[in-house]
């Protein structure tokens, strides 16, 4: 038993998901995604180094220059904890705030080089010139047929 239009309606419902999966498909088959994956997750680890970097290296000694301080225990307390009334300490934070923006300026700096880096290449190969490309085998039989009729 057929319900009149349902069918169309239900062929077109189960196409619909295969040719979204099908351009998926294709979209992820481009080497522009592969190479952005690759990039992000790249990223990611260059982040986690950084962090140590700035939280495990450099931190450390500026905070023994200050005082002995840890930057990540600055805070301000808005509020005290209240154990009796199970409550929590509300504070800002701008120790760890410091501590993120100063991880930030690393990674600007580190990615401003790499930047300048890859222009500078990119400058230098565009300066090379780049060889005439080699005559056809048309012009090359033109070329022929001209002295042929030179000798004349």
């Amino acid at each position: 038993m057929s319900i009149p239009g349902v069918g169309n309606r239900l062929n077109v419902s189960v196409q619909a998901p295969l040719s979204v999966m099908r351009e998926f498909q294709q979209f992820l088959a481009r080497g522009n995604v592969i190479d952005l994956a690759v990039g992000v997750i790249i990223g990611a680890a260059f982040g986690k180094i950084v962090t140590s970097l700035v939280s495990d290296v450099l931190m450390p000694p500026i905070g023994l220059l200050i005082g002995g301080i840890n930057f990540d225990q600055f805070k301000l307390v808005l509020r005290a904890a209240d154990p009796a009334n199970k409550k929590p300490e509300v504070a800002i934070g701008y120790g760890a705030f410091f501590d993120t923006a100063f991880q930030f300026l690393i990674v600007a700096v580190v990615v401003f080089f790499i930047v300048k880096l890859v222009n500078g290449l990119r400058r230098e190969e565009a300066a090379e010139p780049t060889p005439p490309p080699a005559p056809t085998t048309t012009e090359v039989l033109l070329g022929e047929i001209r002295d042929l009729l030179k000798a004349r």
